[in-house]
């Protein structure tokens, strides 16, 4: 049975650690939104964790284009390659083979994009979640508000819409652009560019407008939360609202491995239940055969005294106790004989 105890308790282990292992990313960067002035220069940080990592990259997705490669290097080298439309400004650091730090200087209101920084092991490509660098101009020439509604917690499989309206005054003639930033810790940060719509206030004033967006999610899941950002882009500008807070609560999932050990534990319990079943069913018999058969003088005195305790089990017999010598002894030496522990005599 010791074996069989040891077993099990290392199953449970195994199953315990294999639960518990989580697939974690091999990149560390800055994320979230990252606010700059004009003529400033600003550093995104990134750290590669893993150690079979070969290449290291830098990309940048503007708002409603693809992403872009800005630099990239070799893990053992210290300089990198900057492609020319950023080899004046952007620079790629490497104070130590696992760091990729980006520094950008003196950034323009063009800068304001999602830098992803990228690593490459064996022949899979992966990438941070991303950060969002939003460039401000001292004096803006627009001047909007951006209003986005609160939001109860949901459950997995509810339906999400957020809303978010915009009041703007611009000189400028371009059209606006509306977008929805969405930004967690389980998926890299998106853009995503909405069907929004603009219309003028009044026509007397035709720059003052009034713009509606919003986003519908038909079944939401846990990769779906994260802080949602209403964006508006315009003349050449973005302004941020200040966020809709997405929280889905995850439903409770079996680990694969958890259910394989109960099925497992569960097929042990049975067995040990059938072989104590059998072994008491052995020893019901093997005590069954010793009261059908000769028992020893022991037994004879406990069954007796088993019984004695029920006066309605008792039963009376004349007893002869004229014997002789010879025949007392030969019956003192054989073990089949029981010895009454009580003996009751009626007196006349």
């Amino acid at each position: 049975m010791m074996p069989l105890f040891i077993f099990l308790v290392l199953l449970c282990e195994i199953c315990q650690v294999a639960g518990d292992v989580k697939k974690t990313s091999g990149i560390m960067q800055d994320t979230g939104v990252i606010t700059a002035a004009v003529g400033d220069n600003v550093t995104l940080r990134c750290v590669a964790q893993d150690e079979v990592v070969t290449f290291l990259s830098w990309y940048q997705q503007r708002l409603g284009d693809k992403p872009q490669l800005i630099s990239t290097r070799m893990k053992h080298k210290t300089v990198a390659d900057v492609f020319p439309p950023y080899k004046e400004r952007f620079h790629a650091s490497s104070q130590s083979q696992s760091n990729n730090h980006l520094t950008i200087t003196n950034v323009r209101l063009e800068d304001s994009a999602t830098y992803y920084c990228g690593i490459l092991e064996f022949s899979a490509i992966e990438f941070g979640q991303g950060v969002f660098l939003h460039v401000k101009t001292p004096q803006s020439n627009i001047q909007a508000v951006v209003h986005q509604s609160d939001l109860e917690p949901l459950r997995s499989g509810d339906s999400l819409k957020l809303n978010c309206t915009v009041f703007i005054e611009s000189p400028c003639a371009g059209e606006q652009n509306l977008y929805w930033y969405r930004h967690g810790a389980s998926q890299p940060a998106v853009m995503d560019p909405s069907a929004g719509q603009c219309t003028s206030v009044s026509n007397k004033k035709p720059h003052m407008k009034h713009c509606a967006l919003s986003l519908a999610i038909k079944s939401v899941s846990a990769s779906d939360a994260g802080m949602y950002y209403c964006a508006l882009r315009s003349c050449g500008e973005i302004v941020f609202g200040n966020g809709t807070r997405v929280d889905v609560g995850e439903s409770v999932k079996v680990h694969p491995l958890l259910v394989l050990c109960l099925k497992v534990g569960l097929a042990v319990s049975i067995i040990m239940l059938l072989v104590l079943a059998f072994i008491m069913y052995k020893l019901k018999k093997t005590l069954c055969s010793v009261c059908k058969g000769t028992v020893s003088h022991r037994t004879c005195s406990a069954a007796y005294d088993a019984m004695s305790q029920d006066p309605d089990t008792l039963h009376y017999a004349a007893l002869s106790l004229k014997r002789s010598t010879e025949r007392h002894r030969q019956d003192d030496n054989m073990e089949t004989v029981c010895v009454y522990s009580r003996i009751k005599t009626r007196k006349e």
